[in-house]
Parts: structure tokens; C-alpha cells; sequence
């Protein structure tokens, strides 16, 4: 089954060769926002929000996403927990950047919005190097001071059964 672009800018990387990075997610309770009206009303919302922007780098595969899948075992976690995959759904992410300033557009990032203002974020530069447990240990610092909701987003026997994807977009075709 082929992916469909959503919206009218068309993905950078190939939708089918993508499928696996932007499965990890959702598995622990990430919901993927993939049209900027999606953005909208989930960046909107009262309480904290999640925003993981999501690529197909190698840090996003080797560092971010494993990071924010540990995180989410917290004991507090965010309200929202949201996603937009740069590259691919493209003014999703514009529009999710939007809400993000003042820090810079950066793939991959984590940002956290209350009430619909940001108050943190962790950029490439702050991925890039680090382990999934520095980055994880970071956002949990994160979610102590901002958060309320009880974790984990899932249990912990079924985040030991997610093997996380060890691909970047060095190996993924171009979209056609």
C-alpha cells in the first residue's frame, strides 16, 4: 500500500520508505498532525503539548525518537502529545514551527507548549551526541516542572516490545 501525500507540498523522501520512522511514534501514544489545520487544534489546546518534530537523520532515528519514547515512561507527562514529520508533511511542520518561535526551526526537535505558548525545547544541536538517556533525562526534567498528567503513555513491557529504527535518509530514496 503506497502512502498518499496530504496537502500540496509533496514529500522530500519516498512515503513507503518512510513508513517505519513515523510508525514509532503513535506506538506510545504520539499522535501524528499531518495538515496544518491539524496543527491548529492541537497546538491550540489548553495544557501542555508535546511537540516532536520528527526527520529521517540519523539523530532522529538513533537519538530523538527512542529519547522521547523513554520519557513518556515519566511519571508525569504531558497533556498533548503530538507529532509533524519534516520532509514529508511539510506545511504541517511549517505550521507547527510557527508555534514554536522563537526558537529556530530545527529537525529533529522537541519543543513543549503550554497553553499554547512555548516554554522549552530541545533543538538538533541539544540531539546531535547525545544519548537517548541524556536526551530522555532532559525531557523528564522538562515534564516535572510543566507537567501534571499521570505516565507512563503506555506500559513499560509494551515500550520493551518496540524496537526503535536504526535508519536515516542518507539510505531513502527521494519521492518521485
Amino acid at each position: 500500500m503506497t502512502m498518499k501525500p496530504i496537502g500540496t507540498a509533496p514529500p522530500l523522501y519516498d512515503p513507503d520508505a518512510v513508513r517505519p520512522l513515523r510508525e514509532e511514534l503513535p506506538r506510545v501514544g504520539v499522535r501524528e498532525l499531518l495538515t496544518p489545520q491539524d496543527v491548529d487544534a492541537a497546538l491550540k489546546q489548553q495544557g501542555t503539548v508535546l511537540v516532536v518534530v520528527n526527520s529521517v537523520c540519523g539523530c532522529a532515528a538513533g537519538a530523538a525518537r527512542p529519547a522521547v519514547m523513554m520519557a513518556l515512561q515519566n511519571k508525569v507527562i504531558p497533556d498533548h502529545l503530538t507529532t509533524v514529520f519534516a520532509g514529508m508533511d511539510r506545511e504541517a511542520t511549517e505550521r507547527a514551527r510557527e508555534y514554536l518561535k522563537p526558537f529556530p526551526p530545527s529537525s529533529p526537535s522537541i519543543g513543549l507548549l503550554k497553553d499554547g505558548a512555548p516554554v522549552a525545547m530541545i533543538e538538533r544541536r541539544a540531539i546531535e551526541g547525545r544519548t537517548p538517556s541524556d536526551i530522555a533525562r532532559s525531557l523528564a526534567e522538562i515534564f516535572d516542572r510543566h507537567c501534571t498528567r499521570p505516565g507512563p503513555s503506555i506500559p513499560r513491557e509494551e515500550l520493551e516490545k518496540i524496537v526503535p529504527v536504526r535508519m536515516c535518509g542518507s539510505s531513502i530514496p527521494p519521492a518521485h
